[in-house]
């Protein structure tokens, strides 16, 4: 059982931290997102959708942040590795802690602020095309010019969404691995 110092030491907020991070990655990635689309009307899915992906993304820049904050050192036959974020920043921790951190923030960030808004937009335009066509984006052929280029500029942003977020999560993965190994 552990005892009270667990509750003030910053490893004990790594792991848990990490765990967060990952478990909502997998779960928005390959659970929840999948099974909204297919339960749900396409209206209804578009706009839990929409209402997710900010704390989605927002959560998973702040993690990394958390992970990089509360870093644990090492103990070694020379003395304790740095911690938190000096630790992070040592020469030997380059690729293995500092290079997922940053990709991990990197992708959440990119789809928070660029990414994500411009996918909305995009869907956005689409329901107002939808209303000038008299037609859904997502009814059968044909469809007016417009509504091609903006089904075609969404399924751009969305396979680049897709795309960082794979990025980010193979990152969290790696990451897990370089963990794993100082267990």
């Amino acid at each position: 059982m552990p005892g009270p110092s667990a509750f003030t030491d910053p490893r004990s907020y790594h792991v848990l931290t990490y765990g967060t991070l990952l478990g909502s990655q997998i779960f928005q990635s390959f659970v929840n997102g999948i099974v909204a689309y297919r339960s749900l009307p396409r209206p209804q899915f578009t706009t839990l959708q929409t209402a997710l992906f900010p704390i989605y993304f927002s959560m998973q820049t702040a993690l990394p942040v958390v992970l990089a904050l509360t870093y644990p050192g090492a103990s070694t036959l020379t003395g304790r590795v740095t911690s938190g974020l000096g630790g992070v920043l040592e020469e030997s921790n380059r690729w293995n802690v500092l290079l997922p951190l940053v990709v991990m923030a990197g992708t959440s960030v990119a789809n928070l602020v660029a990414v994500g808004p411009a996918t909305t937009r995009i869907m956005r335009e689409r329901k107002h095309q939808e209303t000038r066509d008299g037609k859904k984006s997502y009814d059968p052929a044909p469809h007016s010019k417009e509504m091609e280029q903006l089904s075609q500029r969404f399924g751009i942003m969305h396979g680049v969404s897709s795309l960082l977020n794979m990025a980010g999560l193979l990152a969290t993965m790696w990451y897990g691995v370089v963990l794993a190994e100082r267990l």
